[in-house]
């Protein structure tokens, strides 16, 4: 096989023959009356059809040659003939055209006798050159990690992945449209804070220059918000990039994107309902009504009731343990251990209660749910935002959404009362101060904000990477992300 260099070499005297012969190599536009997936549903006999794309095949057969033309959402068989081009041009094109070139061209619709959709083309213009090759079609990308790190390339040879993204695109563009319809107003808020809040996460800290002072990258919206409200809106949303500074798996990245909404006068019992409505409206719209999804060999059914079930008896049924019964964190650890059950965190020791409970949690509960479920009744030192339920005091006002073992949905009645608040943040810190790096900072900005008042408030948050990872059935949540981060390379990768 060719080394790398030598055939970029080819494409480069190609280009400069097509630059010898007057063609504009790099053509500022190019006039389309088509995509392509429109132009295969034309009627044949249609003529002067204008399409563009890239050429993803090339068969010449004596007089006559085929091409395959790819965009976004499609493929469109070309058939150009050498008496349509005439003699010089039809030479012309093979000697300059290679796999991976974008061409525009002009033509009429027919079918084919093998009954394949194609365009016999009368016109073309050459509208940029492929210097490298790309990969081989029927293997296309192999490799993981070029994958990720290279997701156009991903992107031209494998059209799952297309349909993955422009679902994805589908998912965001049909949640803004219920929240839109539902009066919610859509905001932005700051990513660079002063304090790390808003959600128990280990945050990203950069410094900031001009200021000569060191910041956080949000880990939620959270906080400022709930400003908002307190500011006289009533419902209110951001589909928000957040950064946590914790561990990579096949489940959580480390920077991701959430969408949070927030209601006044709401409890979280309606946004239980609010926000089935809207999966379900999404996903109706999406599936052409279907609410049975297929999620490999399961399916799922989000048109039947979704249970719901308390943190303690879930816990309680899956590993025997009483959450209730252990009220520190150092007897809870002392009985996980008891039960032989090892938790995932690294630093397992300096948790606090709450954060060793959702650990437990993880462990032997949350892989087996998968019907959706909302999980209620978390203990209040796993919510330190979350109201306090009236009758359960110790327990909140909370709920999580968990379909096929991941969390897609969290939620809960707002703490408005500033004291409390202030009391449970000062809480955060001193487990912050002992090592638990989870642990919430104190936001004083936020207590000012909210003793001027705040009526009753329930959010939610929706993590719209791991519900994409669910619907498409992905292994990996970098799968439903067009480039996550990845290491740099090091060096020149050997190349064939």
């Amino acid at each position: 096989m060719a080394d790398i260099n030598e055939l970029m070499q080819v494409r480069k005297e190609k280009e400069q023959k097509l630059k010898d012969n007057g063609v504009n190599v790099h053509p500022e536009r190019y006039e389309r009356t088509h995509s392509i997936i429109d132009a295969r549903n034309l009627e044949d006999g249609t003529k002067n059809v204008s399409i563009a794309g890239r050429v993803m095949s090339k068969r010449k057969l004596g007089k006559i040659s085929f091409l395959d033309l790819q965009d976004l959402e499609g493929h469109l068989q070309l058939c150009i003939k050498r008496d349509d081009l005439g003699e010089e041009k039809y030479k012309f094109l093979h000697e300059t055209v290679d796999i991976g070139d974008f061409i525009g061209v002009k033509g009429d619709i027919f079918t084919t006798q093998a009954g394949e959709k194609s365009l016999q083309v009368y016109e073309y213009t050459f509208l940029g050159k492929a210097l490298r090759p790309l990969p081989e079609k029927f293997h296309g990308i192999t490799d993981v990690e070029a994958v990720y790190r290279e997701r156009h390339l991903d992107l031209i040879m494998n059209d799952e992945t297309k349909k993955r993204f422009i679902l994805r695109t589908k998912f965001i563009r049909l949640m803004r449209e219920f929240l839109d319809n539902h009066n919610f107003l859509e905001v932005d808020t700051p990513v660079l804070q002063n304090t790390a809040s808003g959600a128990t996460a280990k945050p990203f800290i950069t410094h900031h220059n001009a200021l000569d002072m060191d910041v956080y990258l949000r880990i939620s919206p959270e906080l400022t918000l709930k400003k908002l409200i307190i500011g006289g809106f009533t419902n209110v949303y951001e589909i928000a990039r957040d950064f946590r500074n914790e561990g990579m798996d096949a489940n959580h990245l480390q920077d991701f994107t959430m969408v949070e909404g927030y209601s006044a006068y709401w409890c979280y019992k309606d946004n239980m309902k609010f926000l089935k409505e809207m999966v379900t409206y999404i996903l109706s719209n999406l599936y052409d009504g279907d609410l049975h999804i297929k999620i490999g060999e399961k399916e799922i059914d989000f048109g039947g009731e979704w249970p719901v079930v308390s943190f303690r008896d879930l816990i309680l049924k899956d590993c025997g343990i009483d959450i209730d019964k252990f009220d520190t964190a150092e007897s809870l650890l002392a009985e996980i251990k008891a039960q032989g059950i090892k938790l995932e965190a690294d630093n397992i020791e300096s948790l606090g209660r709450g954060n060793l409970i959702d650990q437990l949690y993880k462990k032997v509960s949350r892989p087996k749910i998968i019907n959706p479920t909302y999980l209620v009744a978390h203990p209040i030192d796993l919510s330190p935002l979350a109201r306090s339920n009236d009758e359960h005091p110790e327990l909140t006002d909370r709920f999580q959404l968990v379909v096929n073992g991941q969390e897609i949905i969290n939620g809960y009645s707002e703490l408005v009362d500033s004291e409390e608040q202030e009391r449970r943040l000062i809480e955060q810190s001193k487990l912050k101060a002992n090592g638990d790096e989870e642990a919430m900072s104190i936001d004083n900005e936020y207590i000012k904000a909210m003793q001027f008042g705040m009526p009753p408030i329930s959010g939610w948050g929706l993590g719209i990477d791991r519900f994409l990872q669910f619907l498409t059935n992905s292994d990996n949540i970098r799968d439903v992300v067009l480039y996550p981060l990845m290491k740099p390379r090091t060096s020149v990768e050997d190349e064939e």
